[in-house]
C-alpha cells in the first residue's frame, strides 16, 4: 500500500476535519498559481536564516524523490528563497513540491514547468547564501510545527500536516468520513443539517 497516494486522494478539508485547526497552516501560505495539482508527500524540513537561502538550495540535492520540502524562512519576506532554476532542479530530482513560510521569485518560470509551490508571495530579490544549518530538524511553517516525515497535503484549500505518529489513524478516520459522505444524498444531508442546527439553536435559547 502506498500511503502517500492514499493521502493524495484526500482533500485538506477532509484532513482538517479529522485533525483539527492546530495542524492547518495559516491562510497566508497559498498556491502561487492556479490551477495547481494537489501536493502530497513526506516533509523534508529546512530552516533558513532570515534573508539567506543556502539551506533550501542544499536541500534540493539531498531530499528524497517524492518529498515535500518545507521551509521556515525566519519571518523574512524581503528576499526570495529560490527561483526558477532551483525549482527546475527539484522537479528533475522528483521532489514533489515546496511549502515555504517565505517568498520565491521567477513565478512565470515555475508556473510554466508546473512545479507545485505554496508560499507567502513573490519578490524579485534573491537571498544570500552564507549560513549553514542542520537539515531535517523540526520547523514551524505557517504556525504548524512540522517534523521530518510528517505527511503534508496541500492544494487551493490550504495546507494540512499529519504527524508521522498519527498517519494510520488519520488515514482510517479520513477514509471513513469520505465513505460516509459518499453514501449520503443531499436530501439526507439537508435533513440531518436542519435537525442539528435547530437543536443547537434551541440549546442556545433561540426562539425565532
Amino acid at each position: 500500500m502506498n500511503t502517500i497516494n492514499d493521502f493524495a486522494d484526500l482533500s485538506p478539508t477532509t484532513l482538517a476535519d479529522v485533525l483539527g485547526a492546530d495542524q492547518v497552516m495559516d491562510l497566508g501560505i497559498r498556491p502561487l498559481y492556479a490551477p495547481m495539482d494537489r501536493l502530497a508527500g513526506p516533509a523534508f524540513t529546512v530552516s533558513c536564516q532570515p534573508g539567506d537561502n543556502l539551506m533550501l538550495h542544499a536541500a534540493i540535492h539531498r531530499a528524497e524523490p517524492g518529498s515535500v520540502i518545507v521551509v521556515d524562512a525566519g519571518g523574512d519576506l524581503r528576499y526570495a528563497l529560490a527561483g526558477g532554476n532551483v525549482c527546475a532542479v527539484a522537479q528533475r530530482r522528483g521532489i514533489a513540491g515546496f511549502v515555504l513560510d517565505g517568498v520565491i521569485r521567477d513565478l512565470a518560470e515555475i508556473r510554466a514547468m508546473g512545479f507545485p509551490v505554496l508560499a507567502r508571495g513573490v519578490v524579485p530579490v534573491p537571498g544570500s547564501k552564507a549560513v549553514a544549518r542542520p537539515l531535517g530538524h523540526p520547523v514551524v511553517c505557517g504556525g504548524v510545527t512540522v517534523h521530518a516525515g510528517d505527511v503534508v497535503v496541500a492544494d487551493e484549500e490550504g495546507v494540512v500536516v499529519t504527524p508521522g505518529a498519527r498517519v494510520a489513524e488519520t488515514l482510517a478516520a479520513a477514509r471513513a468520513k469520505v465513505a460516509k459522505e459518499a453514501a449520503q444524498t443531499l436530501d439526507d444531508w439537508q435533513a440531518d443539517h436542519r435537525a442539528r442546527v435547530d437543536a443547537l439553536l434551541a440549546k442556545a435559547g433561540f426562539a425565532g
